[in-house]
């Protein structure tokens, strides 16, 4: 599905009448799911004590901070033209706080430190309270568009609940927990982004995304007020 955002502009003080023209862009979340699914899926491992992702985690950063942090903040400000809050609200606070995650890693690693556990940081609880609060909001915002979204920031709002008690009550164990949570989080965010982007490409449902009745009954073309031709939504 391809979005619009309209401009009008007149062609001389004596000719009042408007001229729309449409600027298709891609759904946003194409590219926020993907960078979602990346960043989420890393972190998860970190958490879960996999190998080299608790051995090198200065390597996690990179990849981290561009694909699951500046990829989703240019994803949430398209979304934002795009007219979907959720999606910009999702994408923009993950992006944020996958950037200061790559930033806090180098810090802390660059300090001597090579693991992270709750009982050494459990500053971080309050970051995931921060992050469960917002994406249990976009949970009730995500009903309204399709299921595909509601088991993306349901996992999500659920690992990140999961991983404030675990690191505010330094209990390690909650933290793999969590990690799990996050793992299926990332599969679902990777379906999300695949559906949205086959869907686009072949111009009709492939990969079914379970559209809600209120998306189902919205008109393609929305007309806001000063915006004839918008698109709103993923």
């Amino acid at each position: 599905m391809e979005y619009q955002e309209s401009t009008v502009t007149t062609t001389s003080s004596s000719d009042a009448t408007p001229r729309v023209f449409l600027q298709p862009i891609a759904a946003p979340s194409i590219l926020g799911m993907f960078g979602l699914a990346g960043g989420v899926f890393l972190i998860a491992s970190h958490m879960m004590n996999w190998g080299g992702a608790v051995a090198h985690p200065l390597l996690l950063v990179p990849f981290v901070a561009l694909l699951g942090g500046l990829a989703q903040l240019l994803a949430a400000m398209w979304a934002f033209k795009a007219r979907d809050g959720m999606a910009t609200a999702l994408h923009g606070t993950w992006g944020a706080a996958f950037i200061a995650f790559g930033a806090l890693t180098r810090y802390v690693v660059a300090a001597g430190t090579t693991t992270f556990t709750a009982a050494m940081f459990p500053e971080i609880g309050y970051w995931f309270i921060v992050l469960a609060a917002i994406t249990w909001a976009c949970t009730m915002a995500a009903v309204a568009e399709n299921k595909a979204m509601v088991t993306v920031v349901t996992f999500l709002a659920a690992g990140a609940t999961i991983g404030a008690i675990g690191s505010l009550a330094a209990i390690d164990g909650l933290l793999i927990v969590a990690g799990y949570v996050f793992l299926v989080a990332s599969i679902a965010a990777w379906y999300t982004g695949t559906a949205l982007m086959v869907n686009e490409c072949y111009g009709r449902e492939v990969w079914g995304l379970g559209r809600s009745a209120t998306a189902r009954q919205m008109p393609r073309i929305t007309m806001g007020i000063g915006e004839p031709g918008v698109i709103r939504g993923q």
